[in-house]
């Protein structure tokens, strides 16, 4: 439907005679008009950043609906503010259908649009302005038509991924019945974003992002153990949680080539900057799949990336299954599984003890290179041991105290 789009930006840039550029709800771009000519002058660095980037800041957004675009109904003038890079007042007109609003149409005023008369306060509107909001209405429909479409793929991947054993068959049956043809022929991803804002629900679809299938928010606890993955080393239950309050994001994603992750990095990286990622947002990757039927396992591994990269940053914002090392056992244990002998460390006023003692067991057990790494001496190095065996009763010599106190400290930041 893209063309479709960018026929009618095309249209009320003509009816209009400035360009246009259309953004949903989120200000993700959509479709922009032709720019004729060459004076680069009609452009300004918010508009230059909203093509390139295909997206606004969201500084941006939030200085725009300011002016109240979220509840307008009609046409609304929009001043210039250098400051903001808003270089060129501009004309927004709402894209709503049925008083949702799905999107704005801007147009860059020169000035020579300046006495086109909006209505409102009892003055009846421009008749171009007229004929560009019909336009608009005729485009939010079209996006009201594509949210409903993918609402409907949404809930059939959300029962794909919670089905159990017996009902997998016929859910993924009715999902690639829903898809277009051919858009299983290819290898999928699943991707999860957590947190994930549900709270808006009028918001905008998502973007047409590139292999972006279906997508869907899934309530906190929607993982499950039931049916763990075919294959070994699946991670039963990694999803029991993902790791935050709230809603996670279940994404659906055609890849180009089996074990090419590349589409759903970029999806992930994607809706990671959408406004409806909460705070610290994270993404995971679950392996590729052939298979719809194989999904539910691709999604509980992704829930268990999301879950580490949260736990590691150096493994986020966007973390693969496959490189999450011991986080692959870790996030398939039950939710607040811990060690009593441990306890004691996880106390804040110990904070900087069980800092030290993990750099030291993720250095190896190698001391100089812990004390390099943390910026310390090793006497201190050794003193700060010290205390973490009195405090715990462990035995750092000893290698399966090692490896409990290690993996204690991994699962506590779960």
């Amino acid at each position: 439907m893209p063309g479709d789009y960018e026929q009618l930006v095309d249209e009320i840039s003509a009816a209009l005679g400035a360009p246009a550029t259309l953004e949903d709800r989120d200000f993700r771009l959509i479709a922009f008009g032709a720019h004729e000519g060459d004076d680069d002058s009609m452009m300004d660095p918010v508009r230059t950043r909203s093509i390139l980037q295909r997206r606004s800041t969201a500084a941006v957004r939030a200085w725009f609906e300011g002016f109240g675009i979220a509840r307008a109904k009609s046409a609304l003038r929009i001043p210039p503010d250098p400051a903001a890079g808003v270089f060129k007042g501009r004309i927004c007109l709402p894209v709503r259908h049925r008083g949702i609003v799905h999107g704005y149409v801007w147009l860059l005023d020169d000035g020579h649009l300046s006495n086109l008369e909006l209505g409102g306060r009892g003055t009846p509107p421009d008749p171009r302005i007229e004929q560009a909001m019909e336009t608009a209405a005729r485009i939010g429909a079209l996006l009201a038509a594509e949210a409903r479409a993918g609402a409907e793929l949404g809930d059939l991947l959300r029962e794909l991924l919670l089905s159990g054993a017996a009902d997998r068959q016929a859910a993924a049956a009715a999902l690639r019945g829903a898809l277009r043809p051919g858009a299983t022929e290819a290898p999928l991803a699943v991707v999860a974003v957590t947190p994930w804002d549900t709270s808006d629900t009028d918001a905008a679809p998502l973007p047409g992002l590139p292999g972006l299938l279906a997508a869907s928010a899934m309530p906190a606890g929607a993982g499950g153990t039931e049916g763990a993955d075919e294959r070994p080393g699946g991670p039963p239950g990694a999803g029991a949680r993902p790791g935050t309050t709230g809603h996670t994001l279940a994404a659906l994603v055609r890849l180009r080539t089996a074990g090419g992750l590349a589409p759903a990095h970029s999806a992930a990286e994607h809706l990671l900057r959408s406004p409806r990622a909460g705070g610290g947002a994270a993404a995971g990757l679950g392996a590729t799949r052939e298979e719809l039927a194989a999904l539910p396992g691709a999604w509980r591994e992704a829930l268990a990336a999301a879950r580490a990269a949260h736990a590691e940053p150096r493994l986020g914002p966007v973390a693969q299954w496959d490189a999450i090392g011991a986080y692959r056992l870790l996030t398939g244990l039950p939710v607040g599984t811990s060690d009593e002998t441990i306890r004691p460390l996880l106390s804040p006023t110990h904070a900087e003890l069980a800092r030290t003692v993990e750099a030291f067991l993720d250095c190896a057990g190698q001391a100089s290179r812990t004390a390099q790494s943390l910026g310390i001496h090793r006497q201190t190095l050794y003193y700060r041991l010290g205390r973490v065996e009195k405090l715990t009763g462990l035995d750092l010599d000893e290698g399966s105290d090692r490896l409990l106190l290690h993996m204690a400290l991994k699962s506590a930041r779960l």
